[in-house]
């Protein structure tokens, strides 16, 4: 499982997100393959008035390892609706706080990660509050939310990306990162961060915050349906024409 970056190893790789975008083939492949998915799957577009806060949003992803979002947006719900306050969710004793959790696969896991991280948050900034975040620049408030305990790339990105703020931030979940590997578009044993390392500075300049966390969800239903981990449909695919994998594997047919 992934764990935080300091800041000191962080910033340093996104200053090479400041050279000119676009200049890259794979802002193309990029580029043709949301046009691919559109085509496909059709739009997911996530409304501005279900965009939800960031607090909110990056609890979802510190329980969330290994679950269903459907479950995790269950789970963090109802934290919420019981207790009123994330910081009343932080004073929780950590065996409650398991049990509230059944829902998510590793539920002692998240329990444990959730209360270090809110209380974290507490210690730092007195309260469950991330207002603070909307005054620093994308890359500095990701680095930030990783120095808390159990915030990862795949969750910093997800609270700039899919919360309130809507930052340009790609989220890469397991999928995505999959796919891209597969598709040759990053390294083949690239993490999470170095997958979003790779791919920040050649996502096309036009693309907003939406733009991106489409092609985010667009990505996670191509893994869940035909880029599987195990046996995938490489005929079928309709990235398969820009895919080494997939162009690769019809060509040993």
């Amino acid at each position: 499982m992934e764990v935080g970056h300091p800041v000191s190893r962080f910033r340093e790789p996104l200053i090479g997100m400041q050279l000119p975008l676009g200049s890259d083939p794979r802002t193309d492949i990029l580029r043709r393959t949301q046009a691919a998915l559109i085509g496909h799957f059709g739009r997911i577009v996530r409304p501005p008035e279900k965009r939800r806060a960031p607090e909110w949003v990056l609890v979802h992803g510190v329980i969330g390892a290994q679950t269903k979002t459907a479950a995790s947006n269950a789970s963090t719900e109802g934290l919420l609706a019981e207790y009123g306050s994330w910081e009343a969710v932080a004073a929780v004793p950590l065996a409650e706080l398991e049990t509230r959790l059944q829902r998510q696969t590793f539920p002692s896991v998240a329990a444990n990660r959730l209360k270090q991280c809110l209380n974290a948050i507490i210690d730092q900034r007195g309260a469950v509050d991330l207002r603070h975040l909307s005054n620093l620049e994308t890359a500095d408030a990701m680095a930030w939310l990783e120095t808390l305990p159990g915030v990862a790339r795949k969750n910093s990105a997800g609270v700039m990306n899919a919360s309130t703020f809507a930052r340009k931030a790609m989220v890469i979940d397991g999928h995505h990162r999959r796919i891209m590997q597969r598709m040759g578009i990053v390294p083949a044993k690239a993490d999470t961060a170095k997958t979003y390392d790779a791919l920040m500075p050649v996502v096309p300049q036009e693309w907003s915050a939406a733009d991106m966390d489409e092609h985010h969800l667009l990505l996670k239903k191509l893994g869940q349906s035909f880029c599987r981990p195990r046996a995938p449909h490489c005929e079928a695919c309709p990235l398969r024409s820009d895919c080494a994998t997939g162009t690769g594997a019809l060509a040993k047919r």
